[in-house]
């Protein structure tokens, strides 16, 4: 079994050369490939906006060009502006927050403290309280002896 088969390269307006093949007997079907024109590979797809812009020439003495000018400017310097603010506006933030921070660790430890304190104190009248009070049982068996006694 011998299998021939014809290959026709073209070029389309993509800029990718397309490889069309007819095999002969056999039952496949081949698919097309792409191959790119340049050796390269390809390179950085161009926008849309900037495909038309490359060939034209600005003349940097219009009006058209002194106004767009203008409004890039105006967006530049707004945009940094808003950026400064923006800058100011966070650093501002930082110094509450670490501020705000200072004030609660202070009340951690004052809170702590106050803690300990009423620790001690209250382990301080349990022991008190545990001496002054007598067990149950030699209480009544001390009272009992002595109304014996009599």
């Amino acid at each position: 079994m011998s299998k021939t088969s014809q290959q026709n390269t073209s070029t389309e307006a993509s800029g990718a050369s397309v490889i069309h093949s007819q095999a002969h007997s056999s039952g496949l079907q081949q698919v097309p490939q792409l191959v790119p024109v340049s050796p390269g590979g390809g390179g950085k797809a161009v926008p849309p906006s900037k495909q038309g812009k490359k060939n034209s020439f600005v003349d940097r003495n219009s009006d058209e060009y002194r106004q767009r000018r203008e409004r890039n400017n105006m967006a530049v310097k707004k945009s940094r502006l808003k950026s400064k603010q923006k800058a100011q506006d966070t650093l501002q933030r930082v110094n509450q927050l670490k501020e705000e921070n200072e004030r609660l660790e202070a009340k951690i430890k004052l809170l702590t403290k106050e803690l300990s304190v009423l620790k001690d104190l209250f382990l301080e009248h349990a022991h008190n309280f545990a001496d002054n009070v007598q067990p149950v049982g030699t209480e009544t068996s001390t009272t009992s002896a002595e109304n014996s006694g009599q």
